[in-house]
C-alpha cells in the first residue's frame, strides 16, 4: 500500500510551463490572501537537469509573469545584437540571405540568448520562495484516476527494483500525490501526456503531431572570436533533398557559443543519422571558423513538438490540463517554444485558481481553459504561423521558405486557407532498398566527435540494475522488420548510442542490444521507430542527463 499526500494542485515537470503555472498560482493566492498547496514533481536530479533548448528567448511571457525580472536577477544576460541567416549550398559554400527576405517570425530583435536550464533554476527559486513544494529526483510514473474516470493525481515510480523485477534491499515504494487538479508539463512527447491524449481522445479534431530532433553542443571559444548576442541560423546542407531542418549558432555570455542542428523527424532515408549530420555540419566554414581552437564542454539532444496549431490537441480533461510542449504549443516558425509554454501555464494557473476560488473540489473538466487560451496571444501567434511547418514539408526548404516569406511578411499569416500535413513522421521512412546509404566521415576529435564521448559530456547516469525503461512491444520486430526492411534505423536515429544491432555468436543472427544507461530522454525512439514498437517509460528517479547550463 503506497502512502499518499494531498495537494490542491500537482504539477508534473519543472520546465518553463510547469514552473510558470506554479508561480502564477501562488501570485494569485497571495493577492487574494488565500492558502493554496502546490507540488511540482521533477524527474531530473535537480530543477534544470533535464532542460534542453537552443535557446533564444522571447521575453514576453516572462515580463507578464515577473515585470521586475531584472531586479530579481533572472539570467537574461545577453540581448540579441544581430541576426544572420544562411542557405548552405554544400560543404564549403553558403549564401547569406538579406534580412529583408527573411520571414518576420525569424527576426530576433528584443530577444535574449540564454540557458533555459538556468532560467528554470531561477523560476524554481521564485516558486519555492512563494511556498511551492518542488520534489526533484522523483519521476511521475503513473496517472491516478477516480472511480468516475477523472484524473486525481499521479504516483511516483518505485525505487530499488532490480532488472529482474524483484525488490532489492534499497527498495522504496512510490508515493501517491493526490490533487484537485493535475497539470502535465512534461515537455515534448511526455509519456503521461501521450496516455492522456489517447485515453480522452484529445486529438480527435487535431492534425497528426509532428516532431524534430534538436542536437546541441556548448563550446568555450577564443575570446577574439566571441560576438555576444550574434544569432546565426542556416538551412540546406548537410541535409539531403527532401529532409527539412536547420542549423544554429548562438553567441552567449562568458565567451561561450551554442551550436546545434534541428532535423525534422519526417525524413525518409533510413540511413540518415541526425547525430552524424550534426557532426559534419560543424565542419562548414561558417561554423568551423568560430569553433576552431575552442573546447566542447557540453552535449545534449531532445525531440521537439513542432506541429503547431493544426496539431494542437484539446488540452483539458476531467481533473487536469496539458500545457506547454506536452501539448505542442511551440511556434516552429520562430523556432521558439519557451514563451508560449510559459503563457499556456499562466493561463492554466488562472483557470485553476478561478475554480478553486469557487470552492471547486476538483475532478471537473475545466473547459474555461480552452476559451481562455483561444483569447490569449498564444493562440493568435500560433494561428498566424499555422502554415509554416506544412509548407516546409510539402514544398521543401527553398519553395517552402519562399511561401513562408510571403505568408508571414506580406499576408501577416492571414491567408484564407490552412495547409494540412497528416502523415505521421514514422510512416515517412522508406525501405532501405529504395535509398542510398550515407557515408559519414570519421570524427576528427577537434570539431567532430563520436557518440560515446558526447554522452559523457551530458553527465548521463542511470542505476544499471533496474528494469529497462525502453520497452519493446515485440522482441522480434526489431530484427524481422526494422533490420530486414529498414537496415536498423534505431542505431542511427538515436543520438546517444542506446540501440545497437549486434550478431549473436551462437545463432549468427542479428539482435537488438539496448544500452539504456546511455539514454538522454530525448524520446526520438518513441517517435521515429517505423514499427512503433518502442515505448519510452520513466526510469528510476534522478536517472538521465545532468545538464549544467544547456
Amino acid at each position: 500500500m503506497r502512502e499518499s499526500m494531498e495537494f490542491d494542485v500537482v504539477i508534473v515537470g519543472a520546465g518553463p510551463a510547469g514552473l510558470s503555472t506554479a508561480c502564477r498560482l501562488m501570485q494569485q493566492a497571495q493577492k487574494a490572501e488565500r492558502e493554496i498547496s502546490i507540488c511540482v514533481v521533477e524527474k531530473g536530479s535537480e530543477v534544470g537537469a533535464h532542460i534542453f533548448s537552443g535557446a533564444v528567448l522571447e521575453p514576453r511571457a516572462l515580463i507578464e509573469l515577473f515585470p521586475d525580472w531584472q531586479e530579481r536577477g533572472a539570467p537574461l544576460n545577453t540581448p540579441v545584437t544581430s541576426d544572420e541567416i544562411y542557405l548552405f549550398q554544400d560543404a564549403e559554400r553558403a549564401k547569406k540571405i538579406p534580412n529583408s527576405l527573411v520571414p518576420k517570425s525569424m527576426h530576433n530583435e528584443g530577444n535574449y540568448v540564454i540557458s533555459l536550464g538556468n532560467l528554470c533554476r531561477w523560476l524554481g527559486e521564485q516558486a519555492e520562495a512563494m511556498g511551492v513544494e518542488i520534489f526533484p529526483g522523483f519521476s511521475a510514473a503513473e496517472i491516478l484516476y477516480t472511480d468516475e474516470g477523472a484524473v486525481k493525481g499521479i504516483a511516483t515510480g518505485d525505487m530499488g527494483v532490480g532488472a529482474d523485477g524483484n525488490q532489492k534491499g534499497s527498495f522504496m515504494s512510490g508515493m501517491e500525490l493526490h490533487a484537485k487538479y493535475t497539470v502535465f508539463s512534461e515537455g515534448c512527447h511526455g509519456h503521461l501526456g501521450k496516455q492522456l491524449i489517447d485515453k480522452f481522445n484529445l486529438d480527435a479534431d487535431a492534425d497528426v503531431q509532428h516532431y524534430g530532433i534538436g542536437i546541441k553542443e556548448l563550446w568555450d571559444i577564443d575570446p577574439d572570436k566571441h560576438k555576444p548576442g550574434l544569432v546565426v541560423h542556416g538551412a540546406g546542407w548537410p541535409l539531403e533533398k527532401g529532409t527539412n531542418g536547420g542549423s544554429f549558432l548562438y553567441h552567449g555570455d562568458n565567451n561561450q557559443v551554442v551550436v546545434g542542428l534541428v532535423i525534422d523527424l519526417s525524413y525518409s532515408n533510413p540511413y540518415l543519422g541526425p547525430f552524424d549530420e550534426f557532426q559534419r555540419m560543424k565542419h562548414h566554414p561558417v561554423f568551423k571558423q568560430t569553433l576552431e581552437g575552442g573546447k566542447r564542454v557540453a552535449y545534449g539532444a531532445r525531440a521537439i513538438t513542432k506541429g503547431g496549431l493544426n496539431a494542437l490537441p484539446k488540452m483539458c480533461f476531467p481533473g487536469g490540463l496539458l500545457v506547454g510542449c506536452d501539448a505542442g504549443t511551440l511556434n516552429f516558425a520562430k523556432i521558439k517554444g519557451t514563451h508560449t509554454a510559459m503563457k499556456s501555464g499562466m493561463v492554466a494557473a488562472e483557470t485553476i485558481f478561478d475554480a478553486l476560488s469557487a470552492d471547486d473540489q476538483g475532478g471537473r473538466e475545466l473547459s474555461a481553459f480552452t476559451e481562455a487560451l483561444q483569447n490569449s496571444w498564444v493562440y493568435e501567434e500560433l494561428h498566424r504561423t499555422r502554415n509554416f511547418g506544412p509548407a516546409m514539408h510539402k514544398f521543401g526548404t527553398f519553395w517552402g521558405g519562399a511561401f513562408n516569406y510571403l505568408d508571414q511578411n506580406w499576408f501577416k499569416g492571414k491567408l484564407p486557407f490552412t495547409l494540412r500535413d497528416n502523415k505521421p513522421d514514422y510512416a515517412q521512412l522508406k525501405e532501405a532498398s529504395e535509398c542510398k546509404p550515407i557515408n559519414y566521415a570519421k570524427p576528427d576529435g577537434k570539431i567532430s566527435f563520436d557518440k560515446l564521448s558526447s554522452v559523457f559530456l551530458s553527465n548521463t547516469n542511470h542505476e544499471e540494475d533496474q528494469p529497462c525503461h525502453l520497452q519493446l512491444k515485440s522482441k522480434v520486430v526489431p530484427v524481422e522488420s526494422n533490420w530486414a526492411i529498414y537496415n536498423g534505423p534505431e542505431a542511427r536515429f538515436c543520438p546517444a548510442g542506446v540501440y545497437e544491432f549486434v550478431e549473436d555468436a551462437a545463432t549468427e543472427q542479428m539482435q537488438l542490444q539496448i544500452n539504456a544507461q546511455n539514454c538522454l530522454h530525448c524520446k526520438t525512439c518513441d517517435i521515429k521507430d517505423p514499427s512503433q514498437n518502442i515505448t519510452w517509460m520513466t526510469p528510476e528517479g534522478t536517472g538521465g542527463p545532468n545538464y549544467p547550463n544547456m
